[in-house]
């Protein structure tokens, strides 16, 4: 008898332990959760605050043909938009360099050695073209190379 009423105690106890450890567990990931939607806000806040649109930057670079060489997070035949951001990050001409480079046409240089003309973004609205450049030097990571 003594020895059922200690192994239902210990039972009891172990439950009770792992209900406290589910318990903490969710609590933490729900602070997590509520971490990254205030962190996924505030990035949206200051993407708005900065007057950037998005989905209009996106949807210039789709239409202007960016994203046959430009990947956001991965190298193709041109960098990842993300590491053109961390290259430029800390250049107060960040801005004024890549509107030139998106709509000079200057000659750029790939890897297997050739080098052809960049291609020009498809609008002639300054505001457009600034947008996309502010949209691009937003993205955070990268690598500078």
């Amino acid at each position: 008898m003594v020895q059922c009423t200690i192994h239902r105690r210990a039972d009891s106890t172990a439950f009770e332990a792992k209900s406290a450890s589910r318990r903490i567990a969710l609590a933490r990931s729900s602070r997590g959760v509520t971490r990254l939607a205030v962190a996924a806000a505030s990035l949206l806040l200051s993407l708005e605050a900065a007057g950037l649109d998005v989905g209009a930057a996106e949807s210039l670079a789709r239409h202007s043909g960016c994203n046959k060489c430009h990947a956001v997070e991965k190298k193709k035949d041109g960098p990842a938009l993300r590491d053109v951001a961390a290259k430029y990050r800390d250049d107060e001409h960040a801005e004024d360099k890549l509107i030139k480079h998106v709509t000079s046409g200057e000659m750029v240089k790939f890897d297997d050695g050739h080098k052809e003309e960049h291609k020009k973004v498809k609008t002639q609205d300054l505001e457009q073209t600034k947008n996309l450049i502010n949209w691009i030097l937003s993205l955070q990571g990268g690598t500078k190379y």
